[in-house]
C-alpha cells in the first residue's frame, strides 16, 4: 500500500523495478545482520541448497510477475494474481495434502469475486504474455508455500529465516535486476538521473521494504499461505479507497460493490478458520507439535527412549 501512495506522491519512470527489489532485500539484509550481531536474534542452520532453491523461486516470482504486467493488460494481470489464491490450495494439497473445509472455500471465492469486481477492468492478453503469467503465478505460490514449510521444517523464525534468504536474493538480483530491467523497459539503470528527492523517496522504500518482508514471512509461518493472499488482498481496498480520500482518485458504484464483497469474505474466511480450529481442537495442536520437530529433535527423542527401555531392563535383572 506504502509503494502505491509512494507512487503518487513521487510519480517517477519505472524502470527499475527489479533492480529497486535488489535494494529493498540488501537493506533487509543488513538489517538481520545487525540483528544477529547484536544479540537480538539468533541464527539456525538451515542448508545452502535449501536456501538457493528458495531464492530461484523467489526470483523467478518477482521476474514473472514484471514480465507479466509489461506483456498484458492490468486486468488480465489482476485476473493471474486473483487466481493464487485457488494455485496455493491446489499446491498445498498435492505438496501437504492439507485440505480445507466448504466454509474456508466459499469465503475464498467471495473474496476473489469481489476484488475482481472492483479492479479488473479491460483484458488482453497474448500467447508470451500467458506464459509469463502462468509462470509467475506458480513461482510466487510455491515460494510462499516454501516459507511456512522451512520455518516449521527447522524450527526457525520468521525473521531468522529471512536475514538468511534476504542476502541471496539481494546479490542475485543487483546483479541481473539492471539486465532484466532493460529487456522489460529499453532504458539502462545507469541512464537515469539519480536527484536527492530520488534517493530519499528510495530509502524510504527501502525502510519500508523491511516491514512489508517481514510481515509476509511472519503471516505465512503464524498462519498459511492462503490466509497471507487473502489478507494480501485487502491492501487493494486500501489503496483504492486512500486515493479516493486522499488524491480524489474515481470510485465507482462498481468499485464500492466490490471492496463491500472482498471484506465480506474476508470476515467470513476468519470466522470459517475458527470454526475449522474448533471442529479439531486436538488435532490440529498435535499436527503443529509434530511439523515443529525437527530430524534433530526427533533422532534425541527416539535415543532418549531407547537408553529408558535400557535402564527399565538392567533394573528388572537386578531385582531379580
Amino acid at each position: 500500500m506504502c509503494a502505491h501512495v509512494l507512487d503518487f506522491l513521487f510519480p517517477c519512470p519505472q524502470v527499475t523495478a527489479t533492480t529497486l527489489t535488489g535494494f529493498h532485500f540488501a537493506v533487509t539484509a543488513l538489517v538481520g545482520f545487525v540483528s544477529n550481531v547484536s544479540g537480538y536474534s539468533a541464527s539456525k542452520h538451515v542448508p545452502l541448497w535449501e536456501l538457493l532453491w528458495f531464492s530461484v523461486v523467489a526470483n523467478m516470482s518477482i521476474t514473472g510477475m514484471n514480465l507479466s504486467l509489461m506483456l498484458n493488460s492490468v486486468g488480465f494481470y489482476q485476473i493471474s494474481k486473483l487466481s493464487m489464491i485457488p494455485v496455493v490450495c491446489v499446491m498445498e494439497w498435492i505438496l501437504h495434502s492439507k485440505h480445507y473445509s466448504r466454509e474456508v472455500k466459499m469465503a475464498v471465492v467471495v473474496v476473489v469475486v469481489g476484488v475482481g469486481v472492483c479492479t479488473v477492468t479491460d483484458v488482453k492478453v497474448n500467447a508470451k504474455g500467458f506464459l509469463c503469467a502462468c509462470i509467475a503465478v506458480l513461482s510466487t505460490s510455491l515460494q510462499q508455500i516454501t516459507i511456512g514449510s522451512l520455518q516449521k521444517k527447522y524450527s526457525i523464525g520468521s525473521f531468522e529465516l529471512l536475514s538468511k534468504t534476504a542476502p541471496i536474493q539481494a546479490l542475485s538480483l543487483l546483479l541481473l535486476g539492471p539486465f532484466i530491467d532493460y529487456y522489460l523497459n529499453g532504458q539502462f539503470i545507469a541512464n537515469y538521473k539519480v536527484s536527492s528527492g530520488a534517493i530519499f523517496f528510495i530509502l524510504l522504500s527501502c525502510s519500508l521494504a523491511v516491514f512489508c518482508n517481514v510481515s509476509q514471512y511472519l503471516c505465512i509461518g503464524r498462519f498459511s499461505a492462503v490466509s497471507f493472499q487473502v489478507l494480501g488482498h485487502m491492501k487493494t481496498v486500501c489503496v483504492l479507497t486512500l486515493g479516493w480520500l486522499l488524491f480524489d482518485s474515481e470510485l465507482t458504484l462498481k468499485n464500492i460493490l466490490g471492496m463491500a464483497l472482498a471484506v465480506l469474505g474476508m470476515v467470513v474466511y476468519s470466522w470459517a478458520v475458527e470454526v475449522e480450529k474448533q471442529a479439531n481442537p486436538n488435532v490440529i495442536p498435535h499436527l503443529k507439535a509434530k511439523e515443529s520437530l525437527t530430524e534433530e529433535d526427533i533422532r534425541l527423542l527416539k535415543d532418549g527412549v531407547e537408553n529408558i527401555r535400557l535402564k527399565d531392563v538392567e533394573l528388572g535383572e537386578s531385582k531379580n
